[in-house]
């Protein structure tokens, strides 16, 4: 008898998708960075191309009286560009039209190292031989530079909550304190610089009248820029990020003029020119942090309960506008701090001076006014007699409450989260065997809102485009830029893992503003929340269209706002940002008491994240914010001198080195908001806002002495000492 046929074998089972996102996979960019095969703007060999410089002011405020050419000098060497020279709008494109890209003759000077004329020459040294020869004479105006003394307004802010003076009147104890915060460059490690290519030089692009390669964050920024500039066409101007050395913010808006320049000298020469900035000149003539004065008047009780806070913030915007109201915009809306206070005034302005503009930089705005926040809570509980700790477990934001703006507060929501891991992970503090050391230590609580305020992201619409290939890869299509942070790596990962394929299946398109959508600038802490989102909600289409389609085909994706959103622009009431990112830092300090010196020894700081994509990633951007604020709070003094930077050069602007660092303990706390990719939320800019507050108050802590200001320099900490 024959025996029974064997059994079928059983399927095998389906493999598990090799999942991405939540793994710190290798960086798409990492190994040419390291390696040296990476391009950065000045690396770039374009055949003919001539060199660019900018004459700048050397008055603070004036008119232009005359400008002249030394007749010993061939000016026929060299392609001169004067405001007469620009075919469209004098004025650099952004907020306010008030910003001219060459200054006019007898038109008003507002600051030094304001562009006057541009020159252009075959070799660096004629160039610089040229620029000896210009002789320009002025009339000389009264300049302001003290805030105090201010009269153009650029923006104002008024925040308004309950009652103020009903709340006052019932309080136990007012408390009251100004805080001032000073200035700071950002200090990428790639100066700022374009290259400009005429069309008969451009890529085989017939359309093209000027194509742009830069170090910059916000290609579609500098495209409006240059098409009113030069009267283009949105197919005439195509702007392409170089591989970009950081940007911090500096290379948000800045880019614009720069790129703008070199367009105008490579427009008159015909041919190819590029216009890269030395440190010397980046340092005296680019964007810097806003300083500013805030004011906070706290209404309590006894027993620590918060009845009302009183702000009044002043920022100064320098000479022109550029994006100073959106910077008061975000101060002011954090102004308040992660706290729940049922009587809110927040009034603020931001002022112009006969100084350099400034411009964005890392979290915004919010680091300025959250310093003094967060200062607040330390006097106010020195003058209740408890714990800072205790008090803001008091008054914290939770689920449910609302903010400043009246916004409810419905998911997502990490302050006690985060609060308890940084002092869970604080370790002990131990004794100084110097006797001429006293150490502290110091907490703060802070909050930062992933996005554009209010209806921002609406009106931007960003949109980002994702291809699925003949060949059975993908390629996304977005603006959104790469310049540090991780975005070529993250967007892939996200992908990857909404389609189930491996990572190495996805591409991302080069920045080309002639290939790829406008999905918005890369800034707000948005690149990842909101435009990670449109990615993983491309991908997700696109494997239901590949279940009945072949490829290739394309699919766009816009950002929607939710139906529970709502923003009144006139009343700064509602809903200001989508969700906000938490974070808790320890500070711990050593304070010489001969030197007045600083040292921060330790950091821990604990980060709801929402869901950490990469999480080696993630902690980078953490360990480098938290390192750029220990520089804003000790040492990162700009000094002013007749309305210039003082000490423009990296021998006299100093930044904390690999040997200034503390140790930074980062804790990544994984509280998911529903509308970020796989959970994520923004935190870019929130690793900014903490570490300057709890540094003051750590010195407090060792010194008994408040500073209430930022950099907490030596020369300040020895002062405030000796007046105690």
């Amino acid at each position: 008898m024959c025996p029974p046929p064997a059994p079928a074998p059983a399927p095998a089972p389906a493999p598990a998708p090799l999942t991405t996102v939540g793994r710190s996979v290798p960086r798409r960019e990492g190994a040419d960075k390291v390696t040296g095969r990476a391009r950065y703007t000045d690396d770039l060999t374009i055949p003919g191309a001539w060199y660019g410089k900018a004459i700048r002011s050397t008055v603070p405020r004036g008119r232009i009286r005359s400008i002249t050419f030394d007749p010993l000098f061939d000016s026929e060497r060299v392609v001169v560009v004067t405001a007469d020279d620009i075919p469209g709008d004098n004025v650099v494109h952004l907020i306010r039209d008030d910003q001219p890209i060459l200054a006019t003759r007898g038109g008003e000077v507002r600051h030094r190292e304001e562009p006057i004329l541009l020159l252009a020459a075959p070799d660096r040294g004629a160039l610089e031989e040229a620029a000896s020869h210009i002789q320009i004479e002025y009339e000389i105006l009264e300049p302001v530079y003290a805030l105090e003394k201010a009269i153009e307004v650029f923006s104002t802010v008024e925040i308004t909550k309950g009652d103020i003076a009903t709340a006052e009147r019932s309080a136990d104890f007012v408390v009251q304190h100004e805080f001032r915060v000073g200035s700071q460059e950002q200090l990428y490690i790639e100066p700022q610089g374009a290259i400009a290519i005429p069309a008969e030089e451009g890529r085989g692009k017939a359309e093209a009248s000027m194509t742009v390669i830069g170090s910059l964050q916000c290609p579609y920024y500098v495209h409006r820029a240059l098409k009113r500039a030069l009267n283009l066409t949105d197919r005439q101007a195509v702007v392409i990020q170089a591989e970009t050395g950081g940007g911090f913010g500096g290379k948000e808006e800045y880019p614009s003029i720069v790129a703008i320049h070199a367009a105008l000298l490579a427009r008159k020469a015909g041919r190819p020119v590029r216009l890269v900035y030395d440190r010397h000149e980046d340092l005296a003539a680019t964007t810097k942090r806003h300083p500013g004065i805030i004011t906070h008047r706290t209404a309590v009780k006894k027993d620590g309960t918060l009845l009302s806070q009183d702000i009044e913030i002043v920022l100064d915007g320098g000479a022109y506008c550029t994006l100073t109201p959106v910077v008061l915009s975000r101060a002011a809306i954090h102004a308040a701090g992660a706290y729940a206070c049922p009587n809110v005034r927040i009034r603020a302005r931001a002022v112009a001076t006969n100084t350099p503009p400034n411009g964005a930089f890392r979290g915004f705005g919010a680091p300025q006014s959250l310093f003094a926040a967060e200062l607040m809570v330390e006097h106010v509980a020195e003058r209740l007699g408890v714990s800072s700790v205790d008090l803001r477990r008091k008054w914290m934001l939770r689920l449910g409450d609302t903010t400043a703006t009246g916004q409810n507060l419905t998911e997502s929501v990490g302050s006690e989260l985060v609060l308890d891991a940084a002092l869970k992970a604080a370790p002990a503090i131990r004794p100084s065997d110097d006797p001429t050391i006293r150490r502290g230590r110091g907490l703060s609580l802070v909050f930062h809102g992933s996005g554009f305020t209010g209806s921002g992201e609406k009106k931007l619409q960003g949109t980002i485009g994702f291809e699925a290939l003949a060949d059975g890869t993908f390629r996304i299509l977005t603006a959104s830029t790469e310049i540090g942070q991780g975005t070529k790596t993250i967007f892939c990962q996200l992908a990857a893992d909404a389609l189930g394929v491996g990572l190495d299946n996805v591409v991302l398109a080069p920045q080309d503003t002639s290939l790829v959508p406008d999905s918005g600038p890369t800034v707000a802490s948005r690149t990842a929340m909101i435009v990670g989102r449109l990615v993983q909600e491309a991908a997700e289409e696109i494997k239901e269209r590949l279940t009945r389609e072949r490829p290739p085909f394309k699919v766009e994706k816009s950002y929607i706002q939710p139906d529970s959103m709502h923003w009144d622009e006139a009343t700064y009431r509602g809903d200001a940002y989508p969700v906000y990112a938490w974070a808790c830092t320890i500070a711990d300090v050593d304070v010489d008491m001969t030197t007045g010196e600083v040292r921060v020894t330790d950091l821990v700081t604990a980060v709801d994240c929402g869901k950490a994509l990469h999480p080696v990633m993630a902690e980078g951007q953490i360990e480098g914010g938290c390192l750029q604020a220990v520089g804003w709070a000790t040492i990162e003094e700009i000094k002013m001198k007749d309305g210039g930077y003082q000490n423009d050069r990296l021998a006299t602007y100093l930044i904390p080195t690999a040997l200034d660092a503390p140790r930074i303990r980062t804790i990544l706390v994984e509280n998911p908001y529903s509308r970020g990719p796989f959970g994520a939320k923004g935190i870019g800019e929130l690793p900014m806002d903490g570490p300057a507050p709890a540094i003051v108050a750590a010195i407090h802590d060792a010194t008994g002495v408040w500073l209430d200001e930022v950099p907490a320099t030596p020369e300040k900490v020895l002062a405030a000492c000796a007046s105690r």
